[in-house]
């Protein structure tokens, strides 16, 4: 009775490691896996001396490649979208106005108390600043990704995408000199160097899809026919950014209590704007799509911000924002795929 026991979990075993049933799990919890592997990745270079030159040479490898792999994430995606059907939707303006109403709150939150009281509270206004990056961040630019992830509308999502980085390059100095009154902030100047920063990201890999889709039918015809090639290249993407935020945590210098209020609060903002997406959304049948656009940001670019703009220290705001964005997607993938399922067995039994 033990022996048959022990065989039969040895077996299940052996059925869980089948090399299909490893990449059935890798499939469907991508993204977990790539910040868990991002996460371990960093610490096992960072506390294990005997792989300090391996770091030392992967370190700038690994800064080099993201911005390689966030281009073909959008051109592959680009490939996908009817450029006919990208305009403006009523609820593009609705959750355009309520990320506005966001940042007006955090913004009254900072100027409205007397400069003195902030400055005796140092740690408060780190604070502030921290969510008003995960707020003023334009929408990620792998939001579409997801989106399309969950069956959403790919081109209203990208339309979206455009409207919330432009509407970030207006607000970003308008907003910042008022907050760090001794940083060298123009408004022509910081709207020219984030603009700069939204046509490498975004315009660049449209027009080469643009170019691509419509002069090179046989290479678009192969890039299309990988299926979620965008997702799993994101995936690969979000490894890095996750080591890459691990890193600036640990390396933080500021009190334990203060980085836990900053990620807790995160989570709390996190949540809000990806419910308050929703809500708007569901009033013109478009949730996934709102809620996506209102709740998933651009961290990576948050976290330059912080640092060229304001106290450094911010950034662990939007490096911490980033984790629960995609826990969030994560659930969301899942929770997809588990309907899908079961609509399918539905059909089935029928």
């Amino acid at each position: 009775m033990v022996v048959s026991k022990k065989n039969a979990i040895f077996a299940l075993h052996l059925q869980i490691w089948r090399p299909m049933n490893i990449i059935r799990f890798l499939k469907d919890w991508t993204l977990p896996v790539s910040m868990g592997t991002g996460a371990a990745l960093y610490l096992l270079f960072a506390f294990v001396p005997q792989l300090d030159a391996a770091a030392s040479f992967c370190g700038p490898v690994c800064d080099a490649i993201l911005p390689l792999f966030m281009f073909l994430v959008l051109f592959v995606t680009f490939c996908k979208v009817d450029f006919r059907k990208m305009r403006p939707v009523w609820w593009h303006l609705w959750v355009s106005l309520f990320n506005l109403l966001f940042v007006a709150i955090v913004m009254a939150f900072i100027l409205v108390p007397h400069p003195s009281f902030l400055a005796a509270h140092s740690s408060l206004l780190i604070l502030l600043e921290a969510l008003l990056m995960c707020i003023i961040a334009p929408c990620a630019t792998a939001a579409a990704v997801v989106t399309q992830k969950l069956g959403g509308n790919l081109e209203q999502m990208t339309t979206y995408t455009f409207l919330s980085n432009f509407l970030t390059v207006l607000l970003v100095p308008v907003c910042f000199p008022m907050i760090e009154k001794g940083a060298d902030v123009s408004f022509i100047s910081a709207f020219w160097k984030i603009l700069y920063q939204v046509v490498t990201l975004l315009v660049v890999p449209m027009g080469l899809a643009y170019v691509v889709k419509h002069h090179m039918h046989r290479l678009h015809a192969k890039i299309i026919s990988v299926r979620d090639l965008s997702f799993y290249l994101w995936g690969c993407s979000l490894m890095i950014v996750t080591g890459t935020t691990v890193k600036n945590i640990v390396h933080a210098e500021a009190p334990a209590s203060l980085l836990v209020a900053i990620a807790l609060l995160g989570l709390v903002l996190c949540v809000v704007q990806f419910a308050v997406g929703r809500f708007i959304g569901h009033y013109f049948g478009r949730m996934q799509e709102a809620g996506q656009a209102l709740g998933q940001k651009n961290t990576a670019f948050a976290i330059w911000m912080a640092y060229t703009y304001l106290n450094p220290l911010s950034s662990v705001g939007p490096g911490c924002y980033i984790l629960w964005q995609n826990i969030v997607n994560s659930v969301e993938i899942w929770n997809k795929r588990r309907l899908d399922e079961q609509r399918a067995a539905s059909a089935s039994d029928a």
